[in-house]
């Protein structure tokens, strides 16, 4: 995918989930019924990690091997662990 496209497309799902943040505002904010407000915070956590997906892909496609290239591999490699390990806490 072209760059501009992708990141196009990573804006987009961060304005989705941006609405369903807002959703689920209006949803407290009316005290709309618990499970309803729950199975929405789901769905934006999903929609959320989806986009979390494509970054990580992005990060080991394009920036680890940019930090091979310029980098002692060791060192590159502790970062791509480092940054995988703080997206999965």
């Amino acid at each position: 995918m072209d760059p501009i496209d992708e990141k196009k497309s990573i804006l987009q799902r961060l304005r989705r989930v941006e609405g369903q943040i807002k959703g689920i505002q209006r949803m407290v904010d009316e005290e709309k019924y618990c499970g309803d407000i729950l199975i929405q915070i789901a769905a934006a956590r999903a929609a959320l990690n989806k986009v979390g997906g494509v970054v990580l892909e992005k990060q080991m496609k394009e920036c680890f091997k940019n930090d091979l290239e310029g980098k002692d591999k060791d060192e590159a490699i502790d970062k791509l662990l480092d940054v995988m390990l703080k997206y999965t806490k």
